[in-house]
């Protein structure tokens, strides 16, 4: 999914649900859990900190045009169904 995809697909969910409407994580298809999003990542961002912290050099990412979404707080069981409705 591309940002402008996800964003697309925000736009719609703002326009039926209201701008307010949380946006949670599901994670996990076969054994889903409902978690908050924590924050974003770039991977030029995580590259950047990897080349202050050369212990850290192990963690870097391959691809700096890529944005991750950052999985907080497990809050609950999530359910297989998502995926049956996501597109």
């Amino acid at each position: 999914m591309t940002i402008d995809e996800l964003i697309g697909r925000l736009e719609e969910y703002r326009d039926d649900l209201g701008g307010d409407a949380e946006v949670r994580l599901m994670t996990q298809q076969n054994w889903p859990f409902e978690n908050t999003i924590c924050g974003l990542a770039s991977g030029e961002e995580i590259l950047d900190a990897s080349e202050e912290d050369e212990d850290a050099a192990d963690e870097a990412v391959d691809a700096p045009d890529v944005v991750y979404l950052c999985e907080g707080e497990q809050l609950c069981y999530g359910t297989k169904r998502a995926w049956e409705v996501a597109y």
